[in-house]
């Protein structure tokens, strides 16, 4: 078995260990839930190149998934995973075997104490930002590559006295599968690709509540470290704070925050050939050359604080917005949660942080709740951007813009708003994300370091109840790309597909859709693509 098959191999196992979880605990307490919903599906997929020669591509599909969710006094879980194998009729038709599902559990080890957390996303990212930006996967793609993140760890929230503690640890394994070189505009050199990390976060601190004294403290410190196999890039971060949270009215904080952060980020140089250029593999990744001494790329370290204020007029609404100096410059956070009702919500997040690719993965995965909702496209199967949780939801738009394999700061702002009423089912989520990486100007990816990257993008779903058995649901997204090369075009993508969902009998459902998506690259390359899918699924 290649490295290749067994971290796949690795990746589903963890998925599977949290289903297993999910399907094993016994509905004991009143207040539990349990669903387990596992599925095959065999389906027929048309695509058709409306731009480039009007190609008609033809295969079938072969899926095994599940649906589980748990909800009980002790364990909180939701897994969806999806399994698809492609048979194709055409020699040119590729990705015979994908792998896509999100996943986030919790079991309660000692009561309103000690908790063990887990999650885990399998899907597929872009590769490199000035080539194609496909949105409905299917049929033959270019500049898309596997991506597998999963993380587990420990969580402590207890109290001493008046004192509240809480202390957590995570490892997370973040992989990239090797792909094939990218096509790009003239002029345009290949970038280093992401291949895999090891990642640890631990954190610590303790505190009090407004009461005894007029305000609420928190003191903690916290660790950071991240190890990706390519070009034997390190990730290191430690930082200490101190919070305060001062009433001002009943539903009105003043927060601030003081502390000390200390980052820094190395790689090593790759292997040059006798004139000195860098040598790429067959994987299309450099080679690391492990004789090389660390190359400094960044290197941050001082005083660091913020200020702002905090709203909460009812458990469904909060709001807090910040201001401050971090990262050896002004930085601006926040994040809005308003939930009026169980069929309404609506979540905001203003984000600014540094970070390699897979714990901005994993981070991204810690923030969505043990209950959330993800839907799939309807012709590639795919999980579609975001999932929805009670009170944060999970938009990995900024996270798979680009598998670029050097850390960045992300800075940027998304918004999800959920609505389900009397058989309507509707979610639109939008925003922007901005990157700007670090390299070493003596190594081998002297040229991505101060680039800037840029994502605007949207989503709309809106789907319907028609009757007891059957439902309609349309899909329409957005995105604008810019890689902030010198030299290559925007790339603009737009699609939209609807489907058609019936129950046959009981168990056995059908499953008809159609879609349109394009991307566009001025002086470069557009694509226009027609895809159908009809298809069966029966859940056991």
């Amino acid at each position: 078995m290649s490295s290749s098959d067994s971290l796949r191999v690795l990746n589903i196992g963890a998925f599977l260990l949290l289903s297993s979880v999910v399907a094993a605990q016994p509905a004991m307490a009143r207040d539990s839930k349990v669903e387990v919903t596992p599925y095959l599906e065999v389906q027929q997929v048309l695509v058709a190149d409306l731009k480039n020669g009007s190609d008609v591509l033809t295969y079938s599909t072969v899926a095994a998934g599940v649906e589980s969710s748990i909800q009980t006094r002790q364990t909180e879980a939701q897994v969806n995973l999806r399994y698809e194998r492609r048979i194709s009729y055409e020699d040119n038709i590729g990705d015979d075997d994908i792998l896509s599902g999100l996943a986030r559990g919790r079991v309660q080890v000692v009561p309103d104490a000690l908790s063990m957390e887990a999650g885990g996303i399998a899907t597929r990212s872009r590769i490199d930002l000035r080539g194609g930006a496909p949105a409905n996967l299917v049929g033959n793609i270019d500049n898309v590559t596997q991506v597998y993140s999963v993380y587990a760890g420990p969580s402590l929230a207890t109290n001493i006295g008046r004192l509240g503690v809480n202390a957590n640890y995570r490892i997370g394994y973040t992989k990239v599968d090797n792909e094939d070189a990218v096509l790009l505009p003239p002029g345009q050199s290949q970038i280093d690709i992401f291949d895999d990390s090891v990642s640890h976060s631990a954190s610590i601190s303790t505190g009090m509540r407004p009461g005894d004294l007029p305000f609420g403290w928190t003191v903690g410190a916290a660790y950071e470290r991240e190890d990706a196999g390519q070009l034997d890039q390190r990730f290191e971060g430690k930082y200490i704070h101190a919070d305060i949270v001062a009433p001002f009215t009943p539903t009105v904080a003043l927060v601030g925050s003081v502390g000390y952060e200390d980052i820094e980020i190395s790689e090593r140089d790759a292997l040059r050939d006798l004139n000195g250029v860098p040598i790429f593999g067959d994987d299309g990744r450099l080679i690391t050359n492990k004789t090389s001494p660390r190359l400094l790329s960044y290197d941050q370290d001082g005083f660091i604080w913020d200020t702002g204020i905090l709203w909460r007029p009812s458990q469904r609404t909060s709001l807090e917005a910040r201001i401050g100096r971090r990262y050896g410059s002004t930085t601006y956070t926040g994040n809005f949660s308003y939930r009026p009702n169980e069929n309404t919500s609506l979540n905001a997040l203003v984000y600014d942080t540094v970070s390699g690719f897979g714990n901005l993965l994993n981070d991204n995965l810690a923030l969505l709740g043990t209950s959330f909702t993800s839907d799939r496209n309807p012709l590639s199967g795919e999980l579609n951007g975001c999932a929805f949780g009670q009170t944060n939801s999970l938009c990995l738009n900024d996270a798979l813009q680009s598998a670029a394999s050097s850390a960045f700061r992300s800075r940027g702002v998304n918004a999800q708003y959920v609505y389900n009423y009397n058989g309507w089912n509707s979610a639109l989520a939008a925003g922007y994300s901005r990157r700007r990486f670090f390299a070493s100007p003596q190594g081998s990816v002297a040229n991505i370091d101060g680039l800037v990257d840029e994502n605007y993008y949207a989503n709309l779903s809106i789907g319907r109840e028609l009757d007891m058995q059957s439902s309609i649901v349309t899909n329409v997204y957005t995105n604008l790309l810019d890689s902030g090369f010198g030299g290559a075009s925007n790339v603009l993508g737009l699609g939209v597909n609807a489907a058609y969902y019936r129950q046959i009998i009981p168990r056995l459902n059908l499953t008809a859709a159609v879609g349109l998506d394009s991307f566009w690259q001025k002086d470069f390359r557009s694509n226009l693509t027609a895809s159908a899918l009809l298809g069966l699924q029966y859940e056991f």
